[in-house]
């Protein structure tokens, strides 16, 4: 079928462009335009199949009815799972969403951030890498539409949803510990995050309070692009010599599978010897042997809550900015911690 356009629909029916565009824009009773003309209107375009120039409308609107999304990788499961929620709740509202990705790298992030402005984003949905406050300040001080996920800048008022990265990660730690664990380690990422110091800190404290004292043969951090290497060194060393483990606590979902890889590559028996626990699951975790125990994100709330509080922003730009969302994790006990 050919396609027709605005101006093809105003010829056929002998009307004026103006009056199309107001009635296929759902504006036809607010400008007074006749019932019947209105249904010869929408009954021709419905008949040809009529599809409007999303730019052109946007232009009339003021607006371009789409929200951009900046994660560190869309391929990781948990950022993927957000993004869908995410533009499942926008299509709610009317938006479109476009994905991108920063790859954790502070100048591809401020280079994302300025093509969104350019392609004229409605507003932005970002999990920042942290390093960008300027960027950050910029777009708060035009009054931009903006939220941010999972990371935040604590020195910045802003919108955002974020989790209990603290409270998780002492949940998680306590567990093990009234599980009869009495040497936990932990297996993070090297990172100025303040998502990853608050899940250490969180560890640190459970274990404190427990009598125990963290040491460097119980904390190992990892190089993020060499995790992978580094976990055979970092698994080795926790669980030989006299002051091994006997439970580890993981800050990722990826941590925690490559961690797992190692101990069964050692012939280390979980939970029998070593207990395991993650910040976040994937969602092979209650298939594997055993069963991974972790504490999961809301990521539907996540998501959810994000667009809405973007949503309220871009129709009321004079709001104040006081959406400071701290959703709670879930802790999903199996059988990786004995239980």
């Amino acid at each position: 079928m050919k396609k027709i356009f605005l101006k093809d629909i105003a010829h056929e029916l002998n009307l004026s462009k103006t009056a199309v565009s107001l009635v296929l824009n759902n504006r036809g009773d607010e400008n007074k335009i006749s019932k019947n003309t209105q249904k010869r209107i929408l009954e021709y375009a419905q008949k040809h199949n009529y599809q409007p120039n999303q730019m052109a409308r946007g232009l009339s609107l003021g607006k371009s009815e789409t929200i951009g999304l900046i994660v560190p990788n869309i391929s990781d499961i948990f950022y993927a799972k957000i993004a869908s929620h995410i533009e499942h709740k926008a299509k709610e509202f009317g938006y479109n969403v476009v994905f991108s990705s920063s790859n954790e790298d502070a100048q591809t992030e401020h280079e994302l951030i300025s093509s969104m402005l350019n392609r004229q984003v409605d507003g932005l949905i970002i999990a920042s890498t942290q390093k960008n406050h300027n960027e950050i300040l910029k777009l708060k001080k035009s009054n931009f539409p903006f939220v941010l996920i999972d990371r935040h800048y604590p020195d910045i008022e802003t919108n955002y949803v974020i989790v209990d990265n603290f409270g998780g990660s002492k949940q998680m730690t306590q567990h093990l510990v009234d599980q009869g664990r009495t040497a936990i380690g932990l297996i993070s990422i090297k990172s100025e995050l303040d998502a990853m110091l608050q899940r250490k800190l969180g560890y640190q404290v459970a274990i404190t309070d427990n009598g125990m004292i963290p040491d460097s043969k119980t904390i190992k951090e990892l190089n993020f692009f060499d995790y992978q290497t580094e976990m055979k060194k970092a698994i080795k060393a926790m669980v030989t010599g006299a002051k091994s483990v006997d439970a580890i606590v993981f800050t990722t979902h990826y941590l925690a599978a490559s961690g797992l890889r190692e101990l069964r590559s050692l012939g280390i028996d979980v939970p029998k010897e070593v207990a395991i626990i993650s910040f976040d699951e994937l969602g092979a975790f209650d298939l594997v042997d055993p069963p991974i125990s972790a504490s999961r994100q809301p990521v539907k709330d996540i998501g959810n809550t994000a667009v809405e509080i973007l949503v309220n922003q871009m129709e009321d730009k004079n709001g104040k900015i006081d959406n400071n969302r701290v959703l709670k994790t879930e802790l999903l006990i199996r059988k990786s911690c004995g239980v």
